[in-house]
């Protein structure tokens, strides 16, 4: 176990009589936690001005939290990340690095249970919120536009030049002199290969981002039906398509409910999350409807251990309430099964989840220097980045946990 760092460098806690009086209760809660972590632990500093080591019992990341106000914890029990979020925000508790805290979290998910979860009545009221916001024709370009339209001056301050917004691979062992475009670019060709297109076919594209995809395949002089509902996504879209002097690539604002004819393949990256587990029937119905027999789709997918997805689905999460509305990782096993019952023979999946929080952690160090040096566009407040940060630490945490994992398959149509 790593050594417990000092707290010389940290402020001091304000301890109140208040405080001191109601410890017992929040000990007990923290009791419960340190139960649950089989591995590493978490250097507390608590609002009576003790400090304990909460887990410690086998080796694992060992984050330093500042809980300023007992409020934290109750957050926590009552509202799970949603509540841990919101209790950062309102300056409850703080840590020298969030990281380590939210990959101790996922990688102890089995032992911790439900304590990262909301419950009872602030359960319910996230559902029925999370309702409102699910993934009908209506409510889909209601949900892309409240992250995807944010402006594309914002993402191009701290995403790499290509403008992906998707993990990268990265050659292994991963290697910081790698250059970040580069590994993007070896993601962007894994997917172009698994469709197995050639000179004159053309690939349907189910949410293209930016394009960086699409302008690969034209490059290879593969059409590209590239959908989209985010209105400033299709104008960078055009935009770069006709910047680079390409051909073969028609953008539509087009929802994949609504496509039409077939195609030689399909390709999808990091979409199906937008879609939601009442929609996976749909989605792959018009994948295998889009496709010629034989014909191949390459999904690039974001999923969660299959252990906890039903206690995941029956709550709110932090990212589908504050950052990305509608949203729903996967199940692998759920998705495969549905997908094999429509004739797609799934086949080849590759998991590379560390190169996601490798992508994230780059992307964060991008995203800072952009604050720092007075790039974000003005009309972004400090709420607003400090939301984007957490969100950033938040995921990369995650899939260093484990807990999460992104995947390439193919889909061979029989």
């Amino acid at each position: 176990m790593t050594a417990v760092p000092a707290f010389d460098d940290l402020p001091a806690a304000q301890v109140s009589p208040v405080a001191r009086l109601v410890a017992p209760v929040f000990h007990r809660l923290l009791d419960r936690i340190d139960a649950g972590l089989a591995s590493g632990g978490i250097d507390a500093r608590l609002p009576d001005g003790t400090r304990r080591l909460i887990g410690g019992h086998a080796p694992g990341p060992l984050p330093v939290v500042i809980v300023h106000r007992w409020r934290a914890l109750v957050r926590l029990a009552t509202a799970g990340s949603v509540g841990w979020y919101e209790g950062w925000s309102a300056g409850d508790w703080s840590s020298p690095d969030p990281v380590p805290l939210f990959d101790l979290f996922m990688r102890n998910r089995h032992t911790l249970g439900s304590s990262a979860r909301s419950g009872g009545v602030v359960r319910l009221a996230a559902r029925a919120w999370h309702r409102m916001r699910r993934n009908d024709p209506t409510g889909s370009r209601r949900n892309i536009a409240a992250h995807y339209d944010l402006g594309n001056d914002f993402y191009e301050t701290w995403l790499d030049r290509s403008l992906t917004y998707s993990s990268a691979i990265f050659a292994e062992p991963i290697d910081d002199a790698e250059p970040h475009e580069a590994a993007q670019a070896t993601k962007l060709r894994a997917i172009l290969d698994r469709t197995g297109a050639r000179a004159g076919d053309t690939i349907l594209e189910i949410g293209c981002g930016w394009g960086s995809f699409a302008e690969m395949a034209a490059r290879a002089r593969v059409g590209v039906h590239a959908l989209t509902l985010s209105t400033e996504q299709k104008r960078q879209v055009d935009d770069r398509i006709a910047s680079a002097g390409l051909h073969g690539v028609r953008v539509a604002l087009t929802d994949y409910r609504h496509v039409t004819g077939t195609y030689d393949a399909v390709a999808s990256i990091e979409m199906v999350e937008a879609v939601g587990e009442e929609y996976w029937p749909v989605y792959l119905d018009a994948i295998a409807r889009a496709l010629k027999p034989g014909g191949r789709a390459a999904l690039q997918y974001i999923s969660i251990d299959d252990a906890i997805f039903d206690s995941y689905s029956r709550s709110v999460d932090f990212i589908q309430r504050y950052v990305f509305p509608g949203g729903m990782l996967l199940s692998e096993p759920r998705f495969r099964a549905l997908a094999e019952a429509r004739g797609l023979v799934w086949e080849d999946r590759r998991g590379f989840g560390l190169h996601y929080a490798e992508t994230l952690r780059r992307w964060r160090v991008a995203f800072d220097a952009a604050v720092a040096e007075g790039r974000l566009p003005a009309r972004f407040d400090a709420r607003f980045v400090a939301l984007w940060r957490y969100y950033l630490m938040y995921c990369e945490g995650g899939f260093l946990g484990g807990g999460i994992d992104v995947a390439q398959v193919t889909l061979v149509k029989r």
